[in-house]
């Protein structure tokens, strides 16, 4: 393989494996002799091996990079294969795990988008892991080994924005006694993490905007500009374009920051990696207090694997720490926050819905109208199923004649929203039913309790 190597009058040579092997053996043999050197010529050498080191680096980027662009992820290949091609090609995950579909193709995009310059918008939910991605991204980029800087945009009041960003010089506002960088002059070469950029208020977008086309930034009270060269990833849990169609954030700047655009999915999308987060979490909490992983009863498992996590994974960890703190041995509701705990079955029509499930659609639980919507139907179900009951005096096989159900299928229904055939009986009655259904309900109501 080759690469092109910048020589001193600017133009553009080809390097070869061997070439690069040939400079380097150059400059053992003359390392021999280093303590006949002076220390310009010893200051000159660090200088090349410094530079033979960044092209090493940069000739393993391109490599992953063209490996990556050539053998795409195919739609056909296994959550698992996806995820070995990922470490096959080196990637650098930075705790990032789980085989979900989204997160791959987040994690693909990541992969392609790492060795360019090219700036990255990344969105979701909070605590999906968009910090995590751009030290993804900054990690697997060819600034690697140069200064990654996280500037949180929703946290810095207005009238300091400017300075945190651009810096200041001397005397330039009111307690301004020395010349200081801003994030930019501090990220130069490396990577700008710009966190919650879409509480960016419009002024600091204007100079964002301004960074982006020109590459330059100019401190609070000087008329100096100073060129940067800045790797810029944003992130975000706002719909930017929506923000942009009201006025609220330029529609120039979103085009500009979101040249590549990764969205990462929410955990309730993920349920199934939630036992493998559990766990994770659970011993690395354990670690950081020094104890032994905390225990967890049936059901405060079955809770943790269906609460809605409006939080997303930030919650979760957070809650892992939480219980293994407050527990002995073994954890249960109780260590739970009491907002959070399930409400008991049998203390009201919300109640019994969310007992059911172990956790299920309490109030504190549903984060979107579509949680909502399957909270309804939920509902909706159990009433239908209850009003049916009734009709057929607790006769199953009947209710599932008269709905065209298969009668196993409508048995699992029952059982998901604990209801008995026998508590809707009445006394002697089977209407439109054969006999012996009450006795086969009667089996099938000991088998399910």
């Amino acid at each position: 393989m080759k690469i092109l190597d910048q020589t001193d009058d600017g133009a553009s040579s080809t390097l070869s494996y061997a070439g690069l092997i040939e400079r380097i053996e150059i400059l053992r043999s003359t390392l021999r002799w280093s303590s006949r050197l002076e220390r310009a010529d010893i200051d000159k050498l660090l200088r090349q091996a410094s530079s033979l080191r960044d092209e090493v680096m940069q000739m393993s980027h391109r490599e992953r990079f063209v490996q990556a662009v050539a053998e795409p992820a195919r739609a056909d290949q296994s959550r698992g294969a996806r995820r070995q091609a990922l470490l096959e090609r080196s990637f650098i995950f930075e705790g990032t795990f789980g085989d979900n579909p989204r997160l791959l193709e987040a994690l693909e995009i990541a992969e392609k988008a790492a060795p360019t310059d090219l700036p990255v918008l990344v969105d979701g939910e909070s605590g999906t892991g968009k910090e995590l991605m751009a030290k993804v991204i900054h990690a697997n980029g060819s600034r690697a080994d140069k200064p990654y800087i996280s500037v949180n945009c929703g946290a810095i009041p207005d009238n300091l924005l400017e300075s945190e960003l651009f810096g200041h010089r001397r005397g330039a506002f009111t307690g301004a006694s020395a010349d200081r960088k801003g994030k930019f002059e501090s990220a130069h070469t490396g990577t700008i993490f710009l966190d919650e950029i879409g509480e960016l208020p419009l002024a600091g977008q204007v100079k964002l905007l301004r960074v982006l086309e020109s590459h330059e930034i100019q401190r609070v009270g000087s008329d100096e500009m100073i060129a940067v060269d800045t790797r810029i990833v944003a992130a975000t849990n706002r719909n930017l374009r929506r923000l942009s169609e009201e006025g609220k954030f330029r529609e120039d700047l979103f085009y500009r920051l979101s040249v590549i655009h990764v969205t990462l999915p929410p955990l309730r999308e993920r349920r199934d990696e939630i036992p493998l987060l559990v766990a994770y979490f659970g011993d690395e909490a354990a670690g950081t207090l020094k104890r032994r992983p905390v225990r967890l009863t049936p059901r405060l498992r079955d809770f943790l694997l269906t609460y809605a996590y409006p939080g997303n994974i930030r919650e979760l960890r957070n809650l892992m720490y939480r219980i293994s703190c407050l527990a002995g041995d073994t954890a249960d509701i109780d260590h739970l926050p009491v907002d959070m705990r399930p409400t008991p079955a049998g203390s009201g029509a919300q109640g019994g819905a969310a007992g059911s499930g172990g956790g299920g659609a309490t109030v504190s639980n549903l984060l979107s109208l579509a949680d909502a919507k399957r909270a309804a139907s939920d509902e909706a179900e159990k009433a239908f199923l209850e009003r049916g009951l009734h009709e057929v005096g607790g006769t199953v096989a009947e209710l599932a004649r008269r709905v065209d159900m298969n009668r196993s299928h409508l048995q699992m229904l029952l059982k998901k929203h604990g209801l008995h055939s026998k508590d809707f009986r009445r006394q002697g009655a089977q209407p439109g039913g054969r006999k012996g259904d009450n006795d086969e309900d009667d089996a099938e109501d000991l088998e399910a309790g």
